[in-house]
């Protein structure tokens, strides 16, 4: 199930707030929460349920055999088990058909190459648990003693499949005891419709787009639909996963749960290194704080520490050579930037910093997107102009004019100006109806449109992926 359906919208979550609310007791309500998240969880896959189960059981008992043996010299050895059992699942699951695959053609052998169905969510939710289990081990938070609590934690629907990673301690005062207020609802309310409207009307159509001009027969691509179809898969990859971490937080904020942002506007940074600072920040965080920061970071071994990062998140996207290569190029672009681009760029005017960064980024997603090497070079040779004839074709030229109009509030929402306005709007309407608190009725009105629109959108449409399920 996806929130971007027809099913969530008009079923699972209406249910899923009327039963939650209707219960007089958080005990009752946090045990809902565990049920409807394992029955959102179950809808697709159910057998997936099993391993997540396990997953949380492995680490709901590591957490506690570390806070009981906590001055045991050899309390490290159940870090580094439940590092073992973690990474080793995921890395069944995820990464062994890849490695028996390169295996077999580095030395020739014909080794049998499984392949397993990737489980929804289990980057996010591996990742999720090994930072509580960490924390734990840090003293920075304590071991949760309810397994139903902690499998809340772990299996929460707004944010179990796609994340963002949420940690322990950014919640577990909220799991222990919150109230959801009516400010909370109407705030939660306003995120998701965001979020949905951001899927459904700019992400699905930018993906449309995409197969266009992307999953055809390159050789009859021409330069300019190649930066176009590029451009597309730039805002379908933006929107589709800010749009998944909008309709998360709101979700969270309607159960009293506050996630922190995932998402801050990461097209207009100036740099790599502060696109990686807007751009899935919970992923980029979580690398920071348990692997770049202990291996040393900018005090040992820097630039060995950088790729190391840089390797590994490329890898944590997929199992395939392009998004390692995909990674380590973010990191080469930030050590060039330590060394010597940010000082050049600080000089300059600010628009500069932001055509390298968008040339830059637009050059990533090539690399992201094709994951068949020859395709990929083949794209790149159009991309810069290696097929013959026009580079404007009256397709593309139809494409624009038929969406320039989609194009423009694209652009702008990958800018603060929406925000902006809005807030400067319910400013102006409370300061002239003061009765109106905080320009509640705009915000209303707004966020029915937004899911007017949206419903509208999904009926009778195929065609809504969602990309970062696969990772």
């Amino acid at each position: 199930m996806v929130f971007a359906s027809l099913t969530f919208l008009g079923f699972f979550l209406p249910l899923t707030l009327l039963v939650y609310f209707l219960l007089p007791r958080l005990a009752w309500r946090n045990a809902w929460m565990v049920v409807a998240s394992l029955w959102f969880y179950a809808w697709g896959e159910p057998v997936w349920v099993v391993l997540l189960l396990i997953s949380a059981g492995v680490d709901y008992v590591h957490a506690l055999i570390i806070t009981r043996y906590r001055s045991h010299p050899l309390v490290r050895l159940a870090v580094v088990s439940c590092l073992v059992i973690n990474l080793g699942i995921l890395g069944v699951f995820k990464y062994s058909g890849f490695l028996m695959q390169n295996i077999n053609l580095l030395l020739g052998t014909q080794l049998p190459v499984p392949s397993f169905a990737l489980p929804l969510g289990i980057s996010f939710y591996t990742f999720q648990t090994i930072s509580y289990v960490i924390d734990v081990y840090r003293g920075e938070v304590p071991a949760q003693r309810s397994f139903w609590k902690f499998l809340m934690y772990v299996g929460m629907f707004p944010q179990l499949v796609a994340g963002p990673i949420v940690r322990y301690g950014h919640i577990m005062e909220a799991i222990e005891s919150r109230v959801a207020s009516l400010s909370d609802i109407s705030q939660g309310i306003t995120r998701f419709c965001v979020g949905l409207f951001k899927k459904v009307a700019i992400a699905n159509i930018a993906g449309e787009l995409v197969v266009r001009y992307l999953e055809r027969d390159l050789a009859t691509l021409s330069t300019g639909e190649a930066w176009f179809g590029l451009s597309m898969f730039a805002l379908q990859i933006y929107f589709d996963f800010s749009g998944y971490s909008d309709m998360a937080i709101g979700l969270g904020r309607m159960f009293g749960f506050k996630f922190n942002e995932n998402f801050e506007h990461p097209y207009i940074a100036r740099s790599a290194t502060e696109f990686w600072r807007r751009w899935h920040i919970s992923l980029g965080t979580f690398f920071r704080d348990y692997l770049y920061i202990p291996l040393g970071g900018k005090r040992r071994h820097p630039f060995r520490n950088l790729f190391i990062v840089w390797f590994l998140t490329g890898l944590w996207h997929g199992a395939s050579w392009n998004f390692i290569v995909w990674g380590l190029y973010f990191g080469v672009l930030i050590a060039l930037e330590r060394i010597a681009l940010k000082r050049l760029f600080d000089r300059l005017p600010a628009f500069f910093g932001h055509v390298y960064l968008l040339f830059a980024v637009l050059l990533s997603w090539g690399i992201f997107y094709f994951v068949d090497w020859g395709r990929m070079v083949q794209f790149f040779g159009v991309l810069f102009g290696a097929n013959s004839g026009p580079w404007i074709t009256p397709d593309l030229v139809d494409s624009i004019r038929q969406h320039a109009f989609w194009l423009v509030l694209a652009l702008i929402l990958c800018t603060p100006l929406i925000q902006v306005l809005v807030s400067k709007g319910r400013d102006l309407i409370g300061r002239r109806w003061p009765g109106i608190e905080g320009g509640i009725g705009l915000t209303a009105c707004l966020n029915l449109v937004m899911l007017l629109i949206s419903v509208s959108m999904l009926v009778g449409k195929t065609f809504n992926p969602f990309l970062y399920f696969r990772f």
